[in-house]
């Protein structure tokens, strides 16, 4: 009775939500205070009965329930169970159930932190959660219904997509849920305090830390797609700007836009419109990259296969969300004023207002370039497709101020800054940003590993230079006394949330690090090698040693056995690549082989067999690619030190206290 179960506890949740989005709304504009006070209660009853739901389903992966046709057809007798498990979200249906418990964990966590919140604010803010819970439970149970029998049960189950068999899946989807679902939040604050008219410090020192944790979330859910995509899909990529990578890039860098906008309303004043809006187009970016990706218009191997009911119910749910916040915020932000306090030209307001700019453009080129395609095809106008050409040539040229402006901004004073001392407090990390970008590659050249100059190279070494210097020389100075000794013990003397966004600008220096020298300098050849032949790749000579068999849980794979080796008195080390045959759906995977160093990574992938004991090999040799993902995780734990900000952890009063006040 499990599965029933979960299906009662899901339809149940509709109606708690449907209560969470009309009685305190509704309490909130009359002023009853019981009425708004159901808004705590009634959204941990959300988190219970949708989490209770989701541990019905869970189980029935577990036990191998054949009888439910999700299961049936993402799972097998034979699967592990960690992708029992995971495989709970790997479909449509199970995913949008994870998503709607992800969703109702946010709401349930803004009820259980927000005593401190006025309850007239907190009744509205829980009341938007709310209603998009209705939105995502009734597409649940409308359309994608994880909980259907099917009669007569299966003997077993047709098994889950071997790329969705790795360990990637286990943590990858709640990750990115966690920072998608999480703009939510941002989004319920927005709509909240149009409804009121009242957007003042305390607003955006409260939706700052939830912002943040959301794109902490989105940072390492992006991150570790990446991250997998590279060792799992075979090719040694590690971002190909496809459609559905980019439906979550576009929220992060909305959000990105929004965590410095909320900067500047916290502490000046200003930009609330500016907040507001990036508020509103984070989540709508969020609820686009879910129809981009649900609705079957994109052929993506992230994509999941749908009916196009599907399509259309997300559509309007879409458009119900996006069309009526934006009617809002017409309506309400004519009357949305900031402090009416002027800023130069040089001050880091007008330094965060081109990053603003820049992002937004930066996210426009990219929407543009991923929904290009798809109205050319519904126009009838011929296919056509849109790949990483476009995306670098129109991408990086709007990155590059704004990575210049990076270094300048958290050193440029409030209102007036001085271009003079600005100037002297870069002029060390100029220096080193000269140095850097003209010897790294000078240095490579020299042992042989590439080109002298390369004027791109140089150009994002320099950035990274740029960026990590600045960071760096702006850390000693603040734990400088005036003395002129260093001493950790100033570091105190900082908020957390400063020290986080060095931690975060030090990450985005060491992704650029990465990227530059992977585009630079990474090498890769295609070759046919039979047993005992061998072949070299820049520095590295490969040598194919055996051919062999594996069995694993469910499958059975071909494995080889190569020596790779640098000169005869290396003794080298193995990389034992696999080409896997699943049994339970007789489908192929390539599982790559990779040897990790702090200089980079060696990448080999097994091709098809060209006669008996020949294969098409793929190695390749990625410097230094590990510093892009390091560099995510900078970011990430950038973000998480800045929540930890004491003006983010107030003494929670109690319910009364807060409905008294």
């Amino acid at each position: 009775m499990g599965i029933e179960i979960g299906h009662v506890a899901l339809s149940l949740a509709l109606a708690v939500a449907l209560l969470l989005g009309t009685l305190p709304l509704i309490g909130s504009y009359r002023n009853q205070t019981r009425w708004m006070a159901v808004a705590p209660p009634a959204a941990a009853a959300l988190f219970l009965l949708v989490g209770l739901a989701f541990l019905c389903l869970m189980n029935g992966f577990i036990q191998h329930d054949f009888s439910v046709a999700l299961i049936a057809q993402h799972s097998n007798s034979a699967l592990p169970l960690p992708y029992r498990i995971a495989a709970t979200w790997g479909s449509h249906e199970g995913s949008i159930l994870l998503w709607a418990l992800i969703l109702s964990g946010w709401t349930a966590a803004v009820a259980w932190f927000s005593d401190s919140l006025s309850p007239v604010l907190r009744a509205r803010i829980l009341a938007v959660l709310g209603w998009v819970s209705v939105g995502f439970l009734l597409f649940t149970l409308l359309t994608s219904n994880p909980f259907e029998r099917l009669f007569p049960p299966a003997e077993d189950g047709r098994d889950l997509n071997p790329l969705l068999q790795d360990p990637g899946m286990v943590f990858h989807p709640p990750l990115l849920y966690m920072g998608y679902v999480g703009t939510s939040v941002a989004f319920a604050f927005a709509v909240a305090g149009l409804l009121g008219g009242r957007f003042d410090a305390a607003w955006a020192r409260w939706a700052r830390p939830w912002t943040t944790v959301a794109w902490c979330f989105l940072t390492l859910g992006i991150a570790l797609g990446s991250f997998w995509a590279y060792y799992e899909l075979g090719w040694g990529g590690w971002w190909f700007w496809d459609p559905v990578e980019n439906a979550s890039f576009m929220p992060w860098l909305v959000t990105t836009a929004l965590l410095h906008s909320l900067a500047v309303t916290e502490k000046r004043g200003l930009f609330k419109t500016w907040t507001v809006l990036l508020a509103l187009l984070a989540f709508s970016l969020s609820l686009l990259g879910t129809f981009l990706v649900r609705s079957g218009v994109l052929t993506s191997v992230h994509a999941f296969a749908t009916d196009p009911s599907r399509g259309v119910f997300i559509l309007a749910f879409l458009g119900v969300v996006i069309g009526g916040a934006l009617l809002l915020y017409a309506w309400r932000a004519p009357g949305i004023r900031g402090n009416d306090q002027s800023y130069a030209l040089i001050s880091r307001e007008s330094m965060l207002l081109a990053n603003n700019i820049l992002l937004l453009v930066a996210t426009a080129a990219v929407l543009l370039g991923t929904l290009y395609p798809l109205v050319l095809d519904i126009l009838d106008k011929g296919k056509i497709s849109v790949g990483p050409p476009y995306f670098n040539a129109v991408f990086y040229p709007l990155m590059t101020p704004l990575l210049f402006l990076m270094a300048i901004g958290p050193v440029t004073r409030w209102r007036q800054g001085s271009p003079l001392e600005v100037a002297l407090q870069l002029r060390w990390a100029f220096a080193v940003t000269v140095v850097g970008a003209f010897a790294v590659p000078a240095l490579l050249a020299a042992s042989g590993s590439g080109q002298a100059f390369r004027p791109l190279t140089s150009l994002g070494l320099g950035l990274a230079f740029w960026i990590a210097a600045s960071v760096l020389l702006t850390a000693l100075s603040l734990l400088r006394g005036h003395d002129g000794r260093l001493s950790l013990a100033r570091a105190r003397l900082h908020a957390p949330s400063v020290w986080g966004m060095h931690l975060a600008h030090l990450g985005i220096a060491v992704f650029v690090f990465g990227v530059t020298m992977v585009k630079s300098y990474e090498t890769e050849k295609e070759v046919r090698l039979s047993v005992g032949q061998s072949t070299e790749i820049g520095t590295y000579r490969l040598r194919f040693d055996s051919l062999g068999q594996t069995r694993g849980p469910n499958y059975d794979a071909i494995r080889g056995t190569f020596t790779v080796s640098r000169g005869a008195d290396d003794p080298g080390f193995r990389l034992q690549p696999e080409k896997r045959l699943y049994r339970a759906g007789k489908q192929a995977m390539t599982e790559a082989a990779i040897h990790r160093h702090p200089g980079g990574d060696v990448y080999m992938a097994m091709g098809e067999a060209i006669g008996d004991n020949t294969w098409a090999i793929r190695i390749a040799f990625k410097p230094f690619i590990n510093t892009i993902w390091i560099g995510c995780v900078l970011m990430a734990l950038g973000g998480l030190w800045a929540v930890a900000d004491k003006r983010y952890r107030r003494a929670r009063r109690s319910a009364t206290v807060a409905v008294e006040a």
